[in-house]
């Protein structure tokens, strides 16, 4: 039998979401942060760009602790208690990249946050940049909310 372009579709998008999970498991272990299961499906996702995933507190089993963001986006986390809705993570982290990026292309060290090193800090300022206002985009369109 062969398969219908909704079930590649669906496939390729199962694959797509266990890899957003296992990038954030890895980043999540990299940076030390203890944590509870990740879940199973993204709160929000727009394939193969951009997945934001709920995280289950340490602390607290079966309360949200952290949000991970990931895809064709630096992986980055945040607590529960900074954002309780993945539109407000984009917002959140739009404004965090924007600081940053702009740091690193007037060639200076961010005072929390280092990406690359300084000979990169042009080219990796512009993509933080550029995702920065592709987030900020996003979070603005409300039609994409409803």
């Amino acid at each position: 039998m062969m398969e219908t372009d909704d079930t590649f579709d669906t496939a390729a998008e199962e694959a797509w979401v266990e890899e957003q999970r296992s990038t954030v498991a890895d980043y999540l272990r990299h940076e030390g942060v203890q944590h509870g299961a990740i879940g199973e499906w993204p709160t929000w996702h727009l394939q193969p760009y951009l997945a934001i995933l709920a995280i289950e507190s340490f602390v607290a089993p079966s309360r949200m602790g952290w949000w991970a963001i990931s895809g064709d986006v630096p992986t980055d986390y945040l607590s529960f208690s900074d954002a309780d809705h993945p539109r407000e993570v984009m917002r959140h982290f739009a404004r965090q990249w924007a600081e940053v990026s702009s740091f690193m292309l007037r060639g200076e060290p961010h005072p929390e946050t280092t990406i690359g090193t300084p000979d990169k800090w042009p080219e990796l300022g512009d993509l933080l940049q550029r995702r920065a206002e592709l987030l900020r985009s996003y979070a603005a369109n409300d039609s994409i909310w409803k």
